[in-house]
């Protein structure tokens, strides 16, 4: 008996190992599900960071699930399976990240811009390599044909007011695009974030449409889309009309694609419950 107790005990690592990947995320669903506070009627977030400290090992075991992925069992997977799991690596990796100096920093900023910062830092290891967020966002989930998706724009969360909310459940695949599409929605109809100026007839929107320009002019469709393709910012925006602009008058406006568009001032303030 003790020498197969020892058997057992000796292959669980084996068994951890080519363990199948938990495409529920399940343990990053329940963290958020509990420390991400949804506010402004649904169109905002605040993150419990000193709750998420409390619950640390969890988020590490999370994180090493995601190191432990290797590129051929990644490169495997549907493309949704691929963009969940991406999603859900930038925005848990840079709770981490801020946790490592959290209470003591306002924004993640404050890590450094040059030396020291936090998307450029290769902190953790992704699909076998030594990665930063940056790699995650601009290498893999907007490499030029292969997801081809702008709305990720709108899920992945850099710890900051300005940015797009951090969800308050995990990415799937199985709901992948309708959960893009919500959070399209949510952002876009965040008055302080995006919003149809009638008195100057202008549409001003997040420095997102203005740092990623390109990811709105070739052509892309995206994770589930049946619409025609996106060929312009102004293409992208006419279609939340409904969502950028409170009358009539103003949707139409935004359809036109005929309104000037200006860049609101990002809030780098870090996205903390108050």
């Amino acid at each position: 008996m003790r020498f197969l107790l020892a058997i057992a005990f000796a292959l669980l690592p084996l068994r951890g190992a080519y363990a199948q990947f938990d495409h529920s995320h399940a343990a990053w669903n329940a963290l958020v599900a509990k420390h991400v506070v949804v506010v402004d009627g649904g169109k905002a977030s605040q993150v419990r960071y000193a709750g998420l400290a409390q619950d640390r090992a969890a988020l590490k075991a999370y994180l090493d699930a995601l190191s432990r992925v290797t590129p051929a069992e990644f490169a495997a997977w549907t493309k949704p399976q691929q963009m969940a799991f991406l999603i859900n690596a930038y925005n848990a990796f840079t709770v981490e990240k801020v946790l490592a100096r959290y209470p003591d920093l306002k924004s993640i900023r404050d890590f450094g811009r040059v030396i020291g910062n936090p998307f450029k830092d290769r902190f953790f290891v992704l699909l076998g390599s030594e990665s930063s967020l940056d790699r995650v966002e601009h290498e893999l989930l907007r490499a030029r044909g292969v997801y081809d998706e702008p709305r990720v724009h709108f899920a992945v969360n850099c710890a900051s007011v300005g940015c797009p909310m951090l969800r308050e459940e995990a990415y799937v695949a199985e709901r992948l695009d309708a959960q893009l599409e919500a959070q399209t929605v949510r952002f876009l109809s965040d008055r302080t974030r995006n919003r149809y100026d009638p008195a100057k007839n202008m549409l001003e929107v997040s420095k997102i449409f203005d740092w990623f320009k390109e990811d709105w002019q070739s052509g892309l469709r995206g994770i589930g889309r049946d619409a025609a393709p996106i060929l312009s910012r102004e293409q992208f925006l006419a279609r939340y009309a409904d969502a950028l602009a409170a009358t009539p008058e103003g949707r139409q406006a935004v359809r036109s694609q005929k309104v000037p568009l200006a860049f609101l001032e990002y809030d780098w303030a870090l996205n903390a419950a108050r």
